[in-house]
């Protein structure tokens, strides 16, 4: 893995940009985004109506920002469970039996944890995102190729394809030591070959991560960092996005007021 000398800081939080080699000698650019848990808290929104992330945000004023959860279309309604402040907000669930299984990042004031739906209880308080699949769990991998635990590729119907195969844009959101980390590698391109889920789930290991999450992602994966988007989204057959495609939900990083 390869680092680029890009690397800045916006307001107490740092943005990298990476070139990572792939065991079959491709490589591609991953995006990371680090807010330090003691001055950063990350919140769940719900977009009122899809928008690019960087259009939202600059409404919003928000600064930073990553795509949260998958959505159906037509109808852009998540897909997954989401909740806002401790309240189910309407949502498409996950197909069974997977919707119980599939991997959550939950959001308090206090906190940030990342794990499967059991993990959390039948109401949890704060915010909480379901997408998956688990990639990292205790600093260990918890996606390997060819196994299925949470159902993404049996349960493909309720996507525009497997995203278990195959190397696309890819976003993730990581815990790294003191460190909330948003990962979003570029992809569909001569020179970004994107991720795999395994090849994601081992570059977020090697740079530290004790549990991550993959999110929404394709032409989605969208990083906003100082109110600009920092990837480069593209379509199928490479097609830019020069803005991402438009996004139903994100996790918010925003500086703790206390």
């Amino acid at each position: 893995m390869g680092t680029s000398p890009q690397a800045l800081r916006v307001r107490g939080s740092r943005l990298e940009r990476l070139r990572v080699t792939l065991a079959d000698g491709a490589s591609t650019t991953l995006h990371l985004a680090s807010f330090h848990t003691g001055a950063f808290r990350a919140r769940v929104a719900l977009l009122e109506e899809p928008a690019p992330l960087a259009h939202w945000c600059a409404e919003q004023g928000v600064e930073h920002a990553v795509v949260g959860g998958f959505f159906v279309r037509p109808g852009a309604q998540p897909l997954g469970e989401l909740r806002v402040g401790g309240e189910a907000v309407p949502s498409v669930p996950f197909d069974a039996p997977w919707r119980g299984l599939r991997a959550c990042v939950q959001a308090t004031d206090g906190s940030v944890l990342i794990g499967r739906r059991p993990d959390f209880g039948h109401e949890p308080p704060g915010d909480l995102l379901q997408a998956g699949p688990l990639l990292v769990a205790n600093g260990r991998p918890a996606f390997f190729e060819g196994e299925d635990v949470e159902g993404f590729s049996a349960g493909s119907a309720q996507f525009d394809s497997d995203i278990t195969v195959g190397r696309y844009p890819r976003t993730a959101l990581a815990l790294i030591g003191d460190l909330l980390v948003a990962a979003v590698c570029d992809g569909r391109g001569e020179s970004d070959a994107g991720m795999s889920l395994a090849e994601l789930a081992w570059t977020l290991i090697q740079l530290g991560a004790s549990d991550a999450l993959n999110l929404d992602g394709g032409g989605s994966a969208s990083l906003v960092h100082g109110g600009r988007l920092r990837n480069r989204p593209r379509e199928e057959h490479g097609i830019d996005l020069l803005d991402g495609r438009p996004v139903v939900s994100a996790i918010v990083f925003g500086p703790r007021l206390s």
